[in-house]
């Protein structure tokens, strides 16, 4: 190794099983530098990074071929006791999900201060000292506070910086960043960005910064490395692979994402530029004008009047319960044939708001008229059949799949409950064709969720919805926990559905790009009010508040 070289993989294999997932692969890891590896799931980038820290799964993984160097020591040769002196120590990770990474059972603070007390030799007062350090470094509000809090009094930037704080507890060498921003506002994902590079900047480490998000790397790597099916397919500076990218991987990866600028009949795919067949054909102004004519001339199939919901929260057993407004006097129009875009950060109420208009959390106040009829008004039996007309598509299809019943008995299964169709075999013949055209066949009527990829779940959940034949569906961060080409795929699914059925879309997501893409109108909520309203591609031009030139600010834009 070279003296400005800290990391060097060579050669690496990995398999599962007889399944070798990671190929050969090369790379060092420079010190003082950010190297983004990007690629989607399956591409082999997190289970590299794993072997690096010695972490796959002992049973099931192992390392065929190569050397992972540090120190002049190689980490594959290391006995589990030599590791720990290394893992959090001089090389540590932040994980993607931090729910999952932090124990619920113990305050933020004392998670922090077992590592100090761990791997370094200083009091226990002196940890405390500086675990409120860290906390401040990594900008923390009210770090007194969050020392005492428990991982679920906290928002989830705030935990994910509580799990930079450890990470970077006994100033590692290196830092490995899982897809540390996956699930986070665009606004808290920026903020997120900006403290790795202020933290690299102060601590001179190096950073392996791991997502499936290229534009994302563009903001934070100096240099980039391609995953694809295991492979290392392309690698470079950041400015190199984004302005001459060579790979066809590469550059589908860099074009799948929707563009701020045009409109796009079709998003390519993945598929598509492997396959040299990208759809060119762009929605004009023109276009879009005369689609809003037509849509906005008819009556609104849904209004939404003053609407409000609060809830009561106590913060102690003898406190006093306070009053809180998720949704406080929310108005619009909704046409059939619309599609609605519904932004703003985590808790600004817009899944509060969509769980209003489906029933499932009934409004404290305000009108929700449905073709006329005050839905808020209705009873039980009334509302049951309102299920069938309004739908939603949920965030995570996995969770809302029962793990036991095959797809096609889960798809069927709503048809039956609103009677529609007069036997089974009539229904599953109905199932067969909805699973065709969402690009599913008929082969997958008897298989069993886990047995699908994430993109191949929400493509159920969608064909699930659709079932009903709905009017109006509600698309709850449907696409936020897919890679960027499977993302295109269901977005592109959702576009070509709407104009078979006529469907009315409300489309809620924190993906800023998403949502311009899919939207005819943009409702920026903030705090549970409306911020803006008005065109979505007005909106991205020309913000009027504050709050809106700050999401707008906040998307990665790539070079």
């Amino acid at each position: 190794m070279k003296d400005n070289e800290i990391l060097e993989v060579r050669n690496l294999s990995v398999s599962f099983g007889d399944n070798e997932v990671v190929h050969n692969i090369s790379y060092k890891l420079h010190t003082n530098e950010v190297l983004g590896i990007v690629g989607e799931s399956g591409s082999g980038k997190s289970v590299s990074s794993l072997a690096i820290l010695g972490l796959l799964p002992k049973k099931i993984a192992k390392i065929n071929s190569g050397s992972i160097l540090f120190e002049d020591r190689d980490l594959i040769e290391l006995s589990s006791s030599s590791f720990e002196n290394i893992r959090g120590n001089k090389i540590a990770m932040i994980f993607q999900e931090p729910m999952s990474s932090l124990n619920p059972s113990m305050t933020c603070g004392n998670q922090v201060l077992e590592i100090l007390l761990e791997h370094t030799h200083v009091s226990k007062k002196l940890a405390k000292e500086e675990t409120l350090a860290l906390f401040n470094m990594v900008k923390l509000p009210d770090p007194d506070r969050v020392f005492k809090a428990y991982p679920h009094e906290i928002s989830g930037g705030q935990k994910q910086r509580v799990m930079i704080a450890m990470a970077i507890a006994c100033k590692p060498d290196v830092l490995i960043a899982d897809e540390p921003t996956t699930a986070l506002d665009v606004t808290v994902q920026k903020d997120i960005i900006i403290l790795l590079k202020e933290l690299q900047a102060q601590t001179k480490m190096s950073i392996i910064f791991i997502t499936h998000d290229l534009a994302l790397i563009s903001e934070i790597a100096d240099r980039v490395l391609v995953m694809y099916k295991g492979n290392i397919v392309e690698q470079g500076l950041v400015a190199r692979i984004f302005k001459n990218p060579e790979h066809n991987y590469t550059k589908a990866l860099i074009n799948s994402r929707p563009a701020l600028d045009v409109r796009l009949e079709v998003l390519p795919t993945i598929k598509d530029f492997l396959e040299d067949k990208i759809s060119k054909t762009i929605i004009t102004p023109e276009d879009r004008k005369k689609n809003h004519e037509k849509i906005y001339s008819k009556p609104p199939l849904l209004e939404v009047i003053n609407v409000e919901k609060e809830y009561l929260s106590k913060s102690g057993f003898f406190s006093k319960p306070e009053r809180f407004k998720a949704v406080n006097d929310v108005s619009f129009k909704l046409y059939e044939g619309e599609t609605l875009g519904l932004v703003g950060e985590s808790g600004c109420g817009k899944s509060t708001l969509g769980n209003a208009i489906l029933q499932l959390d009934k409004a404290t106040a305000g009108k929700i008229i449905y073709k006329g009829i005050d839905i808020t008004k209705l009873s039980k039996s009334e509302t049951r059949k309102l299920r069938k007309d309004i739908q939603i598509i949920f965030q995570d299809p996995y969770s809302s799949l029962n793990p036991r019943i095959p797809v096609g008995e889960a798809i069927m299964e709503p048809m039956k409950v609103h009677k529609l169709y007069s036997s089974d075999a009539e229904r599953k013949e109905k199932v067969i064709d909805i699973l065709e055209k969402v690009g599913l066949s008929e082969v997958y009527f008897n298989r069993y969720p886990h047995e699908f990829s994430g993109g191949q779940r929400q493509r159920i959940g969608i064909a699930r919805t659709i079932a009903l034949q709905p009017k109006l569906i509600v698309c709850d961060e449907s696409v936020s926990a897919l890679d960027i080409s499977v993302q295109a795929q269901v977005l592109n699914l959702l576009n070509s559905l709407k104009k078979d059925f006529n469907f009315t879309y409300i489309f809620i997501s924190h993906d800023l790009a998403v949502v311009k893409y899919m939207s005819d109108q943009l409702l920026v909520m903030n705090q549970g009010q409306i911020e803006e309203l008005n065109d979505a591609d007005i909106i991205y031009k020309n913000p009027e508040k504050a709050y809106t030139k700050k999401l707008i600010h906040a998307i990665p834009k790539g070079l």
